[in-house]
């Protein structure tokens, strides 16, 4: 896999096409990258204890790194 953590790429296929991020994390065994603001999938949180909030948190997710591709 050629894609690192710290990369700049730019989406190539997929919903996300033509948006460019960070990679925030590489994961080579699943040949998957997380990108900074793609991908994004909302997430519901739960207060667990008194004085806690509950909220909607949008999590960014994997996305295969055939999808993506290096920028300068």
């Amino acid at each position: 896999m050629k894609i690192k953590k710290g990369d700049n790429v730019i989406v190539i296929a997929g919903a996300n096409k033509g948006k460019k991020g960070k990679v925030l994390k590489a994961i080579p065994s699943l040949n998957k990258v997380v990108v900074e603001g793609v991908n994004l999938r909302k997430k519901a949180h739960k207060a667990k204890k008194q004085g806690d909030i509950s909220q909607i948190l949008e999590i960014a997710t994997p996305i295969h790194v055939s999808n993506v591709a290096k920028r300068d």
